[in-house]
């Protein structure tokens, strides 16, 4: 009878996890209040498993463009997360009076408890006032300061693009994987600004640095993983009573020698700083850290950020600095290097506008470059920084969207990359056309249509939690475009389909004119294979 009553025991010991998992899931179909009132994929709507398994594979944003197209506008995509693409129901989620907070993904991305930044900070009140210090950071005066450093990388990077293997003045350069060597500009640029050094990867000699991209890359994979689970609120229970001391044990190599590079960065940039404060101001060094170390409380007057806050923000300024810049850069040049015409017609903008390259500096005559803007703005619609949605979590009182309600504890979302593809807003929406930013009614392109592509376009998002660094990505952004078209020509690299779509890759992959990219929380990608050469030659 012992015996008997033992294994019957073990029998359901074993067998209560997979029945609470089924007891779950029929809840979530039939029982939750999201139940019968917004349509989804059965599996989905059962539990958040293949939400997480498309997020392992890196085209969770391709899945949930699928979905949209399936279901409509809005889709329960987890049992308790709801995802539009409509640009109402943006609005309604991300603007400044909207009833939300981040969601509790924010704070999986936390690698302990004194890692909070302005980027996992969900706390409506809290996350208020690190915007508020983090804003003093990225005034007109600190932007004008930091494009000095932009400028000076961005040619020193042009000139190791032409020196490395072009003999003549009219020679092509060998092919160049265009991701890695913007990753490599950007994040000296970044790096530059955040640490009080360059870290000079972009450089043709070795460094023990050059797999810093990389390494941000598994970080980010590896996190964003860890965000998506579907026991999101158990594995945030128990992160503090251990399991941030488990996943720093099983994190990457890559992963963990990024987060020993940002210690051992922000320790040595903290100890010059303070042997500068002892300078006069205009003699110290005013970079993005020198600001942020300057940050005093508006309200308050005391300082904004204790030492493991400088961490915090110096990693959220390395990757959203690097990542948003890199990506955008790699897709405009992407789909410019695939349309000649549009190719040609700016870089007859650019040198036609500046008379020397000492021109193109930050200020008025570069942001007058329409076309030049319109080119961005569309490789941006097309290349999404970050292609799923940024979660947020309804709070009390809960909130309208599209003349539905949605209750308390409903996370909710919009998704870039399905946004930047709704054919309600944009025309012919997988074509390169930055055309269609700029009105011409000869063409067809009137003031409403601009008006609404305007109005759906969000690429640094907006809100109380908009990209607070917007200002600054748009000029690195115009300043290393214009400098580049200004000084070199650029082309495909002849029969090289790096970066682009192809039918083996599946659905949503097939298109060879499309940039491919990986959701991780960033975009991550390859290519395209471009070659340089000097100004002044036929193509």
């Amino acid at each position: 009878m012992l015996s008997f009553s033992f294994a019957s025991g073990l029998v359901a010991l074993l067998l209560l996890p997979p029945l609470a998992i089924i007891l779950k899931g029929l809840y979530n179909i039939f029982l939750h209040p999201l139940a019968n009132k917004v349509p989804g994929p059965f599996w989905a709507r059962f539990s958040g498993l293949p939400s997480w398994y498309y997020a392992y594979r890196g085209d969770r944003h391709l899945w949930l463009h699928r979905q949209f197209k399936a279901y409509g506008y809005r889709v329960r995509i987890e049992p308790n997360t709801v995802l539009f693409c409509h640009p109402q129901a943006y609005d309604a989620i991300y603007s400044m009076k909207a009833n939300v907070r981040r969601g509790r993904f924010y704070e999986a991305l936390k690698r302990d408890v004194n890692d909070t930044s302005t980027l996992t900070c969900i706390d409506v009140a809290a996350h208020a006032k690190k915007r508020r210090c983090l804003n003093l950071c990225f005034t007109e005066r600190s932007i004008l300061a930091a494009c000095r450093f932009v400028i000076a990388h961005v040619d020193r990077w042009i000139d190791i693009i032409t020196s490395e293997d072009i003999q003549d003045a009219d020679e092509w350069s060998q092919p160049l994987n265009f991701s890695d060597k913007v990753d490599a500009l950007i994040f000296d640029i970044t790096s530059d600004l955040s640490f009080g050094k360059s870290f000079n990867i972009k450089e043709p000699e070795d460094n023990p640095f050059k797999d810093i991209p990389h390494n941000i890359a598994e970080w980010l994979k590896f996190h964003y993983l860890i965000s998506r689970v579907p026991f999101l609120d158990l594995l945030l229970w128990l992160k503090p009573r251990g399991l941030d001391r488990l996943f720093g044990f099983i994190a990457p190599p890559s992963a963990k020698h990024y987060d020993q590079f940002v210690q051992d960065s922000v320790t040595s940039r903290i100890a010059v700083y303070r042997e500068q404060d002892k300078e006069p101001e205009e003699e110290g060094r005013q970079d993005l850290f020198h600001f942020l170390a300057e940050a005093r409380d508006p309200k308050t007057g005391t300082v904004a950020y204790d030492e493991n806050e400088l961490r915090a923000e110096s990693n959220l300024l390395l990757i959203a600095g690097s990542d948003t810049s890199s990506i955008s850069l790699s897709g405009i040049f992407f789909y410019l290097t695939g349309n000649q015409l549009k190719l040609n017609k700016l870089m007859e903008e650019i040198r036609t506008t500046f008379q020397s390259l000492d021109d193109i500096v930050y200020g008025q005559r570069l942001r007058s470059c329409t076309y030049l803007r319109a080119c961005i703005d569309e490789g941006m619609r097309l290349t999404p920084p970050g292609p799923s949605e940024l979660p947020r979590e309804v709070l009390s009182g809960g909130i309208e969207i599209k003349g539905e309600f949605y209750p308390a504890g409903t996370i909710v979302g919009t998704t870039n990359w399905a946004n930047s593809r709704n054919p309600e807003v944009y025309e012919d929406p997988d074509v390169f056309r930055p055309e269609r930013w700029i009105v011409d009614e000869a063409t067809g392109v009137t003031k409403e249509s601009v008006a609404r592509a305007k109005a759906a376009f969000h690429p640094f998002s907006s809100g109380p939690a908009s990209c607070i660094g917007q200002n600054l990505a748009m000029a690195e952004i115009q300043i290393t475009i214009a400098r580049t078209l200004y000084q070199l020509d650029v082309r495909r690299a002849p029969g090289s389909t790096l970066g682009g779509g192809s039918p083996e890759l599946g659905w949503g992959r097939t298109d060879p004119n499309q940039y491919q990219l990986v959701d991780a929380y960033i975009s991550l990608r390859e290519g395209p294979e471009v070659q340089f050469r000097r100004r002044g030659f036929g193509a």
